[in-house]
């Protein structure tokens, strides 16, 4: 296959621009101007015109929890429900979908949206699910809502102790809301029924139509500590049989080290594995040094194993296996006592997943480690909206501080999230270039976007000889975009689509 006439932008330093490619098999065999790729020698071969459209490497994805996502796509959708009211109404909604009995979860809620903003309980729904019991997270993920059967079934009641690193919300009377917050959700996801390898499949399959639409050929996979090892065996599965169309980065639980076997095919690996210091500044319990200036009481939620020393253990056991290893870090205590585990080792591509809320000695330090942050520009879209009256104005000014961590030669890395946002790429490079709302001098280039999005997630990955720049050699994983980034208004970067996307050498559509 050869693209002719584009404006491709390699990643590769060596050569930045270019106009054709030439594809072997799943490989980039030449990259150069037209004469040099479409000569006569190449009669036979395919030719695409790209008739001067912008071609990129495929985006990849630095944090996603995947197949959630794929599920996601058929469960009840919360996210943009304007008011209690409607929130109520659509999970009633579903539920009539729904078999008796059957659970109902998913959702992406997102309370900052009603007027005034307040947290749903579940006397809101106990009237529409009465025959099902019903999970549904906020878009966070960091805290969900529980109707009264999914209560019961849990065994929760107002006698039921706070467990470390979790709240259960509470009225005057003592009596939960609903509403459990981090460590505190597994009380009901216990109870939930598995899904099974083939509905795990399908969910995945999903998923993978929808990266293929967006441009995304390979992404981390950070599933749930309880899913993880079920997830794997449906990658498994779908790499064996060929169902793979994105190159899957599964990370496993930290706290579960040992279990984590590294393997690698050219589509499914281990990635490395994931742990959890705090938990969002949406559900107020991402960790601060100081109080949130709405809440002065609460300070956030660092994980248990931060404070009882599993933590460190793990890093340092994971470590020692050579295991790539990110933490996921918000609130600037948490990141603090996490770069505190982190220097104590030789650097070795360590990762904070999400890095929001930092300091300029925070950000000098990571600098200082070389310490990979693992962010996602859509939650300064999301959470900007109200960050600043949580945690007022100087703290939100280094808040998703992608101008400063990359002038201070820190490592950026770009991804969604997703279910958390969406997955598209182009909606994370037009929060990261425009931050409509937020402090604009923390935005960035196209090209920087574009960078953190490609070359520096394949390096965060160890897989900077293989994907996230065109060059010979590489992995034929390619996006064609409807307009060129580099040349329209900044405020124009959202409406640009992918038109064609490439993985392995083959056209996925």
């Amino acid at each position: 296959m050869i693209l002719t006439n584009g404006k491709i932008w390699t990643g590769d330093p060596r050569r930045p621009w270019a106009e054709a490619v030439a594809i072997e098999g799943s490989r980039i065999a030449a990259v150069g101007r037209n004469a040099e790729i479409d000569t006569p020698a190449a009669r036979g071969t395919e030719r695409i015109d790209l008739g001067g459209r912008l071609a990129v490497p495929g985006f990849i994805d630095n944090h996603t929890h995947f197949i959630e996502g794929g599920f996601e796509m058929a469960r009840a959708r919360l996210r943009d429900a304007a008011t209690p009211e409607e929130f109520a109404r659509r999970i009633g909604e579903q539920a009539k979908r729904t078999a008796a009995g059957r659970w109902i979860t998913g959702g992406s809620w997102d309370e900052t949206r009603w007027d005034p903003s307040h947290l749903p309980t579940r006397a809101q729904i106990d009237s529409v699910t009465a025959e099902h019991p019903v999970f549904v997270s906020r878009l966070d993920t960091h805290m969900a809502l529980a109707n009264s059967r999914a209560l019961a079934l849990a065994g929760i009641t107002r006698h039921t102790p706070d467990p470390p690193g979790g709240t259960i919300v509470r009225d005057a009377q003592g009596e939960p809301t609903g509403i459990l917050k981090d460590a505190a959700q597994p009380l009901v996801q216990r109870v939930i029924p598995r899904a099974s390898i083939e509905e795990r499949m399908a969910a995945a399959r999903a998923g993978l139509l929808e990266a293929a639409r967006l441009g995304v050929t390979a992404f981390g996979d950070m599933s749930s500590p309880d899913d993880a090892f079920d997830d794997l065996h449906a990658w498994q599965r779908l790499d064996e049989t060929g169902g793979l169309t994105a190159r899957v980065h599964l990370f496993a639980p930290l706290l579960e080290c040992e279990r984590a076997q590294p393997f690698a095919t050219e589509r499914l690996r281990l990635g490395g594995v994931k742990g959890f210091a705090d938990g969002s500044l949406g559900s107020s319990t991402a960790a601060f040094f100081e109080p949130l200036d709405d809440d002065r009481d609460n300070r956030g939620l660092m994980m248990a194993a931060m404070g009882d020393g599993r933590m460190r253990r793990a890093v340092e056991a994971a470590n020692r296996r050579g295991l790539p290893i990110a933490l996921h870090a918000i609130g600037d205590r948490a990141v603090d006592e996490v770069l505190t585990i982190f220097e104590r080792l030789p650097p070795r591509r360590f990762r904070v997943e999400h890095a929001q809320h930092l300091s300029p000695a925070l950000i000098a330090r990571m600098a200082r480690l070389g310490v990979i942050a693992s962010m996602q520009p859509c939650h300064a879209v999301d959470d900007g909206r109200w960050a600043e009256a949580r945690i007022g104005h100087e703290r939100a000014r280094w808040s998703w501080p992608f101008r400063s961590l990359l002038d201070a030669g820190v490592l950026v890395t770009f991804g969604s999230d997703w279910t958390v946002a969406p997955l598209d790429p182009i909606l994370g490079i037009d929060a990261a270039v425009n931050l409509r709302g937020w402090f604009p001098e923390q935005t960035i280039a196209v090209e920087e976007a574009l960078r953190c999005y490609t070359v520096n997630n394949a390096y965060a990955l160890f897989r900077e000889n293989e994907i996230g720049r065109i060059a010979p050699g590489m992995f034929a994983d390619i996006a064609v975009l409807s307009e060129d980034l580099f040349a329209i208004p900044a405020r124009r970067i959202a409406e640009v689509q992918v038109g064609m996307t490439i993985f392995d050498g083959t056209i996925l559509r």
